[in-house]
Parts: C-alpha cells; structure tokens; sequence
C-alpha cells in the first residue's frame, strides 16, 4: 500500500499540493499491523502517539460507573486516531480495533511540526474534528429524543457514507462489520432490541441484509425516518488559509 490514505480524505474537500501530499505521505512511512481486539489506547492512561488508519474498522468508546460500554465513534481509513488524547496527559477514550487493521503511528512532535509547516493541513484536521463533534452531537441528540429504529437506520446510512470516503465502488450494499451488541453500544440499545429493529426495516422495505451485507434499498425513507444529516456535505471552506 503506497501513498497516503489521509491524503485520499482531505483531497475530497481541497485539492493539495505536492508539499502537502508529501507531509502527509511522511506521517504514514511507519505501519503497524494490528488484529481484531487490540487496544491501540486505553482510556485513563497516557498517550504519546497519534494514528492513521489505513485499513479496517476501529471504535473509541469510554466505560461508564455501571461497567457498560458507550460506543462514540466508529473511525474508517483515512481517519486520524487519538486528536483528543494530546491535550490531555490521559486519554479520554479507549481505542480498539474492529477487525484486522494497519495503522500508521506518530508522534506529537511530528504532528506539531506539520502544523507549522503546513497551516492549511492543521485547518484542515480542525475540520475534520468539526464533522466528528457535530455528527457525534446529532447522535448525542438521537439517543434521547428519537426512536430505536431511527437510531438504527442513521447508524446504517452512517456506515455507508463513511465506507464510500476510500471506497467509491459502494453504491448501496455494504459489509456492516459490527456485531448486535457493537451497534447497541453506539445506539443505547440492547443487541436484542437491535435485532428486533434490524427486522422491522427489513420488513418495511427499507434495507436488506445477507451474509453479513447490507443493502440499502429505500434510503431516502431511511434519511426520512432517521432525520439522517450527512455532515460531510454542505461545507464551507472558504476561510482556509493558502497551501504551503
């Protein structure tokens, strides 16, 4: 795998130069290969690399008082892993691999030094952290105000959305990669309750599943019934500074 996979992300929002794409290519020259389960940070404890994850599927996710687990995010290749943790001298969130996966890491020095030199890149991470808050607020939303199917189908159209960032052969099927209990996590629902919804928009000619895949075949109902805002749409980038 050559190139950059953060670079493929950030060329669907500003077309970079060379200078860019070469920084961003020397954040990946170091890759690490990591299997389904692995805690690449662990919440409370101290982190001094950052990833980007080139390949596979990986959750942040915090433990409650009670022993659950809340699922806040589920991050694709391209994403950067572990913002959040360097400013703080512990990491807030736990990281964990989904599947079988290849991350790049590096550390803050290197990340301060693309800042510097590259101030349209570090504009760029900012936005990206946007998009991760306000799509993490519309589901912070979700949970208390809307109903399990909703929840459901805006995790599904969530899924495929982001799965399409470095993949633009996926049209309307996709591999989910989650279990029941993984998107109940992510939703506050119970695997039960999931499978039960899972059903339900099945049965309403909204979605079709076999072998793990899922096929989205009514989505403009999905988006209706989920109050679904796709959050990488609708930007405005007109206050970048210029490349370097």
């Amino acid at each position: 795998m050559s190139g950059s996979c953060f670079a493929e992300i950030l060329g669907e929002l500003v077309t970079l130069v060379p200078g860019e794409q070469a920084a961003l290519e020397r954040l990946e020259e170091r890759q690490r290969h990591i299997r389904r389960g692995a805690i690449l940070l662990r919440e409370n404890e101290p982190a001094d690399e950052l990833f980007i994850l080139r390949k596979g599927l990986v959750m942040s996710y915090v433990l409650l008082d009670d022993g659950s687990r809340q699922i806040l995010r589920f991050h694709f290749p391209g994403d950067v892993l572990g913002v959040s943790s360097i400013v703080y001298r512990e990491s807030p969130e736990t990281l964990c691999a989904l599947s079988d996966c290849v991350v790049c890491p590096f550390d803050r020095q290197a990340f301060s030094a693309l800042t510097v030199a590259h101030p349209r890149l570090s504009a760029l991470i900012l936005v990206l952290c946007q998009i991760e808050r306000v799509a993490l607020t519309d589901r912070l939303a979700a949970l208390g105000r809307t109903s399990a199917k909703a929840r459901v189908a805006a995790l599904l159209l969530e899924m495929r959305n982001r799965l399409r960032g470095t993949d633009k052969t996926i049209e309307k099927a996709f591999t989910l990669g989650l279990t029941q209990e993984e998107i109940g996590d992510a939703t506050g629902l119970t695997s039960v309750h999931v499978n039960r919804m899972l059903r339900q928009l099945e049965e309403e000619g909204m979605i079709a599943r076999e072998s793990g895949r899922v096929t989205l075949i009514d989505e403009a109902a999905m988006a209706r019934a989920a109050n679904y805002v796709n959050r990488y749409e609708g930007l405005d980038l007109s206050w970048l500074p210029e490349p370097r």
